[in-house]
């Protein structure tokens, strides 16, 4: 039996996970699949995105080398990851999220092309996760 990879979900690190999801569902468009606590899971048409709380603020009070920061969900990290989101139609998503006032701004001004043969624009969460849409151009 062949081994094909399908789908990739990504996992984006967020400080608080109720706001985060009112983001995603009310500003992005997403429906809350789940959410329990500091995980949730999100999704719109076959997009699906996971958002997990880094909210440990213990690393704050380390005052030592020998106590390494170790928990994996050190507050520091919320906003450090990126995903890019396959989207047909891509102009229309744009023209709906512009008129919610989330894009990134060097968005702002219209979608645009790759050299590597993308139609693409981005927009960041509350916590500065880079999300981009984008469409592979068709020859």
């Amino acid at each position: 039996m062949a081994v094909t990879l399908t789908q990739t979900i990504p996992a984006l690190p967020v400080r608080d996970a109720p706001s985060a999801v009112d983001f995603y569902r009310d500003r992005l468009g997403f429906g809350v699949l789940h959410h329990d606590g500091g995980f949730a899971v999100l999704g719109r048409d076959e997009a699906v995105v996971h958002l997990w709380e880094a909210s440990d603020e213990s690393w704050r009070e380390r005052e030592s080398l020998d106590r390494p920061i170790r928990s994996g969900a050190e507050s520091f990290i919320a906003g450090t990851a990126s995903c890019r989101i396959l989207v047909e139609g891509v102009d229309d998503l744009y023209g709906e999220l512009r008129a919610r006032d989330v894009l990134h701004p060097v968005s702002k001004e219209a979608v645009s092309e790759t050299d590597f043969g993308t139609r693409e624009f981005s927009t960041l969460d509350l916590d500065g996760n880079l999300v981009t849409f984008f469409q592979w151009v068709r020859a």
